[in-house]
């Protein structure tokens, strides 16, 4: 007997082709295609048919009304599973979902090397202050090499806030290739696990003062957001670096920029924005000791062949009626499993 069609709605484009390869492949699953020049009210209508939702990650790439908030999954009485194009999952109320008995499914891990590629890339260049030297260089200004007396990574200690897939790599990287010590804030993590991935587990406020870098790579929460304020910016040591390839609004752009301005850190590498694009006057887009880059980091070939590919096996495990892996609420199983078999019912 046929399984009753799990349908799978997507605004606009996907991922990567490799999502719609995976989800045409199986004969269970209508994958709908929702075009946001239908309408508002096309658009709703089209979800509210949908047992799963493949929602953008970056939440200025989604429009606010699409964003899966309690409004939204209101008109979604049939929605069982959202999946975010990758690992973060900002346009998506994990709470919310959990009390509607919806399965939400991240990317983690899926773009793991190509994130901490780009973190260990943006230490390198601005130890040897490659963004100033550009400055300098466009605008005819270059007089002495020693004016841009750079450093090596090689021996640093690196402050990593998080350990998951891409703090994981990070450390990885910088303790092989470059013999540096690793310290690591997690909250989440023991200190045995921390050694297992080769990171010596401190308190926050000791991973600032001792790091020549500190580097970013944990979720956007309430806990996280606006975790680096001005407090934490003056408790770093003097001429430390300070990158993010994680989410905007972990960090005060105005008191990294402050921070930057003052002396006080030497250097900052930024993939990732209160709001994305940032308008072309921001003043961090204008410093000389900052590296700049448009949260593209995990935007790789590999990335998002992988990252699309999961989120699309995510859903033919749910069509077949079984719970998808990287569950964020694996607290609503036992709601999944019993909504998936009324389906057709």
């Amino acid at each position: 007997m046929t399984k009753p069609i799990f349908r799978v709605g997507y605004i606009e484009r996907p991922m990567h082709q490799s999502f719609i390869d995976v989800m045409e492949a199986d004969p269970n699953i209508d994958l709908l295609r929702i075009d946001l020049a239908d309408g508002d009210d096309r658009v709703r209508a089209a979800l509210a048919s949908c047992h799963g939702y493949y929602a953008r990650a970056a939440r200025d790439e989604l429009p606010l009304a699409w964003h899966v908030t309690p409004a939204l999954l209101a008109t979604m009485p049939s929605l069982l599973v959202v999946a975010s194009y990758g690992a973060g999952y900002d346009t998506i109320d994990v709470p919310a979902c959990t009390e509607a008995g919806v399965i939400v499914v991240n990317q983690a891990g899926g773009n793991a090397e190509g994130v901490a590629e780009h973190a260990v890339g943006m230490m390198l260049g601005l130890l040897k202050r490659m963004p100033e030297a550009g400055v300098a260089m466009r605008a005819g200004t270059v007089v002495r090499r020693e004016a841009f007396l750079g450093r090596e990574l090689s021996g640093r200690t690196v402050g990593l806030i998080g350990l998951g897939h891409v703090g994981t790599r990070v450390a990885e990287i910088l303790r092989v290739a470059f013999g540096c010590r690793i310290v690591v804030h997690d909250p989440y993590l023991d200190a045995a696990t921390c050694q297992q991935r080769g990171a010596e587990k401190v308190a926050f406020n000791e991973l600032l003062s001792i790091s020549d870098i500190v580097s970013a790579h944990c979720p956007l929460t309430a806990e996280t957001r606006g975790l680096f304020d001005a407090g934490a910016f003056a408790a770093m040591r003097p001429g430390a670096i300070f990158v993010s390839t994680a989410r905007g609004s972990i960090h005060d752009e105005v008191a990294l920029t402050a921070a930057l301005d003052s002396g006080h850190l030497s250097a900052a590498g930024l993939d990732v924005w209160e709001r994305e694009p940032p308008p072309k006057d921001h003043p961090l887009l204008a410093h000389p000791a900052v590296l700049v880059s448009p949260h593209t980091a995990g935007v790789t070939h590999e990335s998002r062949e992988r990252v699309a590919r999961m989120a699309a096996e995510a859903f033919v495990l749910a069509a077949a009626g079984k719970p998808p892996v990287r569950m964020m609420n694996p607290e609503v199983t036992a709601a999944f499993v019993a909504r998936r078999a009324t389906i057709g019912a």
